[in-house]
């Protein structure tokens, strides 16, 4: 029997070395099978051979001979499957990366359950079981279990009546999105980045055998980490570029190395930055500006923002003197948390024959990065086009100008080809950023009259070779103005940088402040909500602890520890962010063909611009979906935020409303006030309009609510705070010392939501990351030579679908009158706290209190062993 893909007889001939994945993707053009970990554990390659789910990157293309082959692009039968209508209508993506291969698994698991069971939705332990060995870094697993039940139950075999809630769901459950990973120019070379295999070293000379390269290293020719970029090559083909890079021959001086955080203070430690000048060029993990401090060695701090700290330190010096039971202290520790989207770091780029440079990239920030490629190639900013039409996730990790960028550009340029840099998955969990580590030192004392009295908190940043670190000056914005000393220390080491991670420092510090106030309420003997909302003069938070407290799972919460293997515990936590936006962003109106075209470059890295610019047009112009269409992701396009920082979704909506009641408006003009129905346009009003372009901007807010202080990356601090409780129930197994969130409540005050279904999913998401920091993720060093152990899936554990709890999202939309369109970000606020939520919970399950992240079964073990 011959072999056949999609139904189409095919002919493999593939190279032995070739796998599956490559052969669809690169052979046949299917790129809706992505490849992100290359070892079978993450599920994006998944096809199906004979009807069978497979892993295509662990398959050799000749396995393929003889087989029937479908990938997601041929999962319906030439239409949609049930499932894709179920993904879609159910919001069961972010990104979308991971979403091809979700489908493809999920088809396979609806039909055979259908054609035992009937149209019954299986149990969550079933769906977890069939979709166990695919992973979903944004954390969209509510929605994949409510699509898979809904289908299975055969809710989806009719075409949908109405418009998805995402913009370009059908793309993404069909596999026709293109991500910058699945763009090969004709002609195209592939680029392979040769990185340092020394923590600390002089690079003496570089042989890369008369290969196409670029130098990645500075002029002071020195490493500083494993993993650190020194040139990258290119071929024409992966194969043989990977072979160069393999050839590739350096000399090394090799010089003492500082990898050992607890030790890197010392005054015999080899230091990281030595002079003046590299501790001013210094790598950093911070958004928006590094705040200035004192250098001692490798320890720079401390830099400092309190507020009467004196008085605060005499309090608690007076306090613990005299054993005041209302003094609470302790050390916290957090580990390096990774990004690690599903479609790692990737930069495509070409040269045209004007000169000019098109790169399409893996990116948060298409504007910033054009701008920069200009700026660092000295060229005109009408030259540089930078395209990123889907963004497989990044969560703080792909902003600004990187090194696939310069790599590709600068061997583009030399080769005369379009060249293609994509990170491996080892790379991807190395040098792509990640969320460093902290030791926070917390003194937290309650006055006689049950009042916040003082607080100090010392942090010691671990970010590798990177500096930036604010966990505790981020205390100076919650629980009112009580005294308090608040102070910041890098700690830098010869070990890979840090880079900003969805809420950046805010993870830390409420990783230590969040469970040293539900402390306080303990010895106080008051309930952590009412204590909370006591000491929280933030009125939004307000409502959302009314609505904790009224939950029935707080309510009838056990009060003390259980007893028993298996134990059930209930905490909370709270947390706050600041209010950011791009006031220069920017929306276009085009009317083509009888559709409102909306014009913006912001890239989709899954939070859902393009669905708020769709449901902001078609609701203030009073259109059908079909007839509002959007494109993003190109420089060329008009002005558009990063999508970092909770900044995005509170620019585009006011510019994208603006931009549609100018169009509005201009319809009335030409058809003398009547166009067509209160605030809507008809047919006829958009053949009037046919080929009119308006442009709307992000009108002011109040005056007085944006404040004049501005960030490095062109984003604008507005005044006010978004709001978040966290109320997570668990089950300890205390034999076993494993933890299992079963169900999450997860109450959000961030003022109007322009798409509710997608900014309920990134709420979602936000608690499965969270959950993660919580109990699995840990980046994993070699305490002597520096190298991370954990490069890949299998030993950097990321959330699966199973580790998933039951999550409500609860809305506060009130308080927020004063911001133009009436709503701000929630990526960050959403995930923050989630952590401390788990570990306040463990503390009321068992009575012991976790220190350190994560909530290893041998820390938890230990703990209430000594207990």
């Amino acid at each position: 029997m011959g072999t056949t893909v999609n139904g189409t007889p095919t002919q493999i001939g593939a190279d032995p070395a070739t796998t599956a994945a490559e052969f669809v993707r690169d052979g046949l053009g299917l790129t809706g099978t992505k490849t992100a970990c290359n070892a079978g554990v993450c599920g994006s390659c998944t096809l199906l051979l004979d009807g069978t789910p497979a892993a295509s990157c662990l398959l050799p293309a000749t396995a393929l001979e003889g087989r029937a082959v479908t990938t997601v692009e041929g999962v319906g039968d030439g239409a949609e499957h049930p499932v894709q209508r179920a993904f879609a209508a159910h919001d069961a993506m972010q990104c979308g990366y991971c979403t091809p291969g979700f489908v493809v698994e999920a088809a396979a698991f609806v039909d055979r359950h259908r054609a035992e069971h009937g149209d019954t939705a299986p149990t969550r332990d079933e769906i977890a079981d069939a979709l166990a060995g695919h992973l979903c870094r944004c954390g969209a697993y509510p929605g994949i279990y409510a699509a898979v039940a809904a289908a299975c139950a055969g809710e989806h075999d009719d075409a949908a009546a109405s418009a998805p809630p995402r913009a370009e769901a059908a793309e993404k459950v069909s596999g026709r999105a293109r991500y910058t990973t699945d763009v090969r120019p004709e002609g195209c070379w592939e680029a392979v980045i040769v990185r340092s295999t020394r923590a600390h070293a002089q690079v003496q000379s570089v042989d890369a055998g008369g290969a196409p390269q670029v130098d990645l290293l500075g002029a002071d020719r020195t490493v500083r980490y494993v993993g650190q970029p020194l040139l990258a090559v290119a071929a024409p083909t992966a194969a043989k570029a990977r072979a160069a890079a393999e050839q590739v021959r350096v000399d090394y001086r090799d010089l003492p190395a500082a990898v050992d955080p607890a030790t890197t203070h010392r005054p015999e430690a080899p230091v990281v930055y030595p002079t003046r000048a590299e501790r001013g060029a210094a790598l950093t993990h911070a958004e928006g500006g590094v705040p200035p401090a004192r250098w001692r060695g490798n320890v720079r701090g401390p830099f400092s923002l309190g507020w009467r700290g004196a008085t605060a330190v005499k309090r608690i010096g007076d306090a613990a003197r005299r054993g005041d039971p209302r003094l609470v202290t302790g050390a916290f520790q957090t580990p390096a948390q990774v990004h690690t989207p599903l479609e790692p770091h990737a930069c495509v780029a070409r040269w045209d024959d004007s000169g000019g440079l098109h790169l399409h990239a893996s990116t948060q920030s298409v504007m910033a990065l054009a701008e920069a490629a200009a700026k660092h190639w000295d060229l005109p900013r009408e030259r540089v086009h930078v395209t990123a039409e889907h963004v497989g996730g990044g969560f703080g990790a792909k902003a600004g100008l990187r090194v696939e960028n310069i790599a590709a550009a600068e061997l583009a340029r030399s080769t005369g080809a379009p060249v293609r840099l994509v990170f491996d998955r080892a790379a991807e969990l190395t040098d792509a950023g990640h969320r460093p580590g902290a030791r926070i030192e917390v003194n937290l004392l309650a006055g006689p009259g049950g009042d916040l009295a003082a607080l100090t908190m010392d942090a010691y940043s671990d970010g590798g070779a990177s500096i930036g670190g604010t966990v505790a000056v981020m205390g100076r914005l919650v629980y009112g103005h009580a005294p308090r000393r608040l102070r910041d220390f890098d700690v830098v080491t010869h070990r890979p940088p840090g880079a900003p991670f969805r809420g950046p420092n805010g993870a830390q510090l409420l990783w230590a402040l969040e469970q040293s106030v539900d402390d306080a309420a303990h010895r106080l003997g008051e309930d952590p909500i009412a204590l909370r909302r006591r000491w929280d003069g933030n009125r939004k938070r307000h409502a959302l602890y009314d609505w904790a407290a009224a939950l029935p799972v707080w309510r009838e919460r056990s009060k003390g520890a259980a007893s028993g293997r298996f134990r059930r515990g209930v905490g909370m936590a709270a947390a706050n962010w600041l209010y950011l936006l791009d006031r220069s962003t920017a929306v276009d109106l085009v009317v083509e063909d009888g559709t409102v075209v909306a014009e913006t470059g912001v890239q989709d890295i899954g939070t859902g611009a393009r669905s708020v610019v769709a449901d902001v047009v078609r609701g203030e112009l009073g259109l059908p979906a079909e007839r509002v269409a959007v494109r993003t992701g190109s420089s060329d396009l008009a002005y558009a935020p990063a999508s970092t920082g909770s900044r995005t979704t509170a620019s585009l909506g006011p510019a994208a409303r603006d931009a549609a009641v100018k169009l509005r408006e201009e319809a009335s003009r030409r058809a003398e006030g009547a166009p067509g129905g209160p605030g809507g346009l008809d047919a006829a009003a958009l053949a009037a309009l046919e080929g009119v372009r308006v442009r709307g901007g992000r009108r002011r807010d109040r005056r007085g609510y944006v404040t004049p202080f501005s960030l490095s990356d062109g984003g604008t601090v507005g005044r006010g705070f978004t709001g978040a409780v966290h109320v997570m129930e668990v089950e300890v197994d205390t034999l076993l010392g494993t933890v299992r969130p079963t169900r999450c409540w997860a109450g959000i005050s961030a003022g109007r939501m322009y798409a509710e279904r997608p900014a309920r999913n990134q709420c979602e998401g936000g608690v499965v990351q969270g959950i993660g920091y919580a109990l699995y993720e840990q980046r994993r060093d070699d305490p002597l030579t520096g190298a991370v152990l954990t490069a890949n899936l299998e030993d950097y554990r990321i959330p699966g679908i199973g580790d998933t709890p039951e999550i409500t999202v609860h809305f506060h939309e009130k308080g927020w009158d004063h911001v133009t369109g009436g709503g701000v970000g929630i990526g960050e606020v959403s995930t923050i706290g989630v952590a401390a939520a788990v570990g306040n919970a463990v503390f009321d399950a068992t009575g012991w209190r976790p220190h350190d992240l994560p909530i290893r079964p041998d820390r938890l073990l230990e703990g209430i062993g000594a207990k």
